[in-house]
């Protein structure tokens, strides 16, 4: 998978680990969810808009149980709800940085390492969900934005004390699409219809200069785009979002029929939508059925997640 996407942590990082397992609560979450009725839709890509090294094919009939999914993305004032009644450590904190996009970083930031292949990402110490572009940084009036810097473990986590889970790549691929079938993004096959932006990614040249064109360099709003069919926002762009299944590029070969959930084990964890770093130049996973996956313990700045619950409200 590549690290253009989202970069990861090595094997053998190893944080101090935080043992507290935050507690199950009652929540009022159900009223940012959305209910997704039970039924059959057609899953995954093909052709010259798919990467066929990411698994995005074969495209394949999936049949789903009713679930409901967030409206939105978790925020940052949602996440500082479940940080303040739990005292969650993450675990860019506990590692003591992150990756951030070095567009994002002032001009006289310190020189910090590059990743290699990706030069534009950069490893921050002090970068955390409450920092997200490092220490000199925080999140003061970006509180509806999606919070990012979490890995799935601290999605799990999340979802632990709310009483929800992290959604299967087949249920949030259903309700990316919207009731659409078979097209790229959410809204249709067009990236501008009617020379409208309809989500937030990377415009100018990347990644040297970001115009902001769509409104926004870096984080937009969870809400800042219109829904889409089922009423949901921002499925392409803005930010990747953990998925609950294990990743394997050939998983859909053989993938059950009703209600996938991913392979038993593995060693990367799916994520979905794209981000704001995305660019038709070396990037085009903007789009319902694009896949990307990065190991259960790595973060960065254009990384977040959503809510999913079983059953109708």
């Amino acid at each position: 998978m590549s690290g253009c996407c989202a970069p990861g942590r090595e094997p053998n990082d190893d944080p101090a680990r935080d043992e507290h397992v935050p507690p199950a609560i009652a929540s009022d979450i159900d009223s940012t969810l959305v209910a997704i009725p039970g039924g059959t839709f057609r899953m995954g890509a093909v052709g010259t808009v798919a990467y066929d090294a990411d698994g995005e094919g074969p495209i394949h009939p999936v049949d789903l149980s009713p679930y409901r999914i967030g409206a939105v993305c978790v925020t940052n004032d949602d996440f500082a709800r479940f940080v303040d009644a739990t005292g969650h450590v993450t675990e860019a904190e506990q590692f003591g940085w992150s990756f951030v996009f070095g567009g994002l970083l002032p001009d006289d930031f310190p020189d910090t390492a590059a990743v290699e292949a990706t030069p534009w990402w950069r490893q921050v110490f002090g970068a955390d969900w409450n920092h997200p572009e490092g220490p000199h940084s925080d999140v003061g009036g970006c509180g509806d934005h999606p919070v990012v810097h979490v890995s799935w473990n601290d999605a799990a986590a999340y979802c632990a004390w709310s009483g929800t889970r992290l959604p299967t790549e087949a249920e949030w691929e259903r309700a990316a699409r919207g009731e659409l079938v078979g097209s790229a993004f959410p809204w249709g096959d067009e990236l501008e219809p009617g020379g409208r932006h309809r989500m937030n990614v990377f415009q100018g040249e990347f990644p040297g200069h970001d115009t902001g064109d769509d409104g926004w360099v870096g984080t937009a709003p969870v809400g800042a785009y219109e829904p889409n069919g089922y009423g949901v926002h921002n499925t392409t762009g803005n930010v990747w979002e953990w998925c609950a299944d294990w990743y394997d590029p050939a998983f859909y070969r053989r993938s059950p029929r009703r209600d996938p959930a991913g392979p038993a084990t593995g060693t990367t964890k799916a994520m979905r939508g794209g981000s704001y770093l995305c660019h038709a130049s070396y990037c085009r996973r903007y789009r319902v059925s694009a896949r990307s996956a990065n190991t259960p313990d790595s973060s960065a700045g254009n990384v977040g997640f959503r809510v999913a619950l079983d059953g109708h409200a």
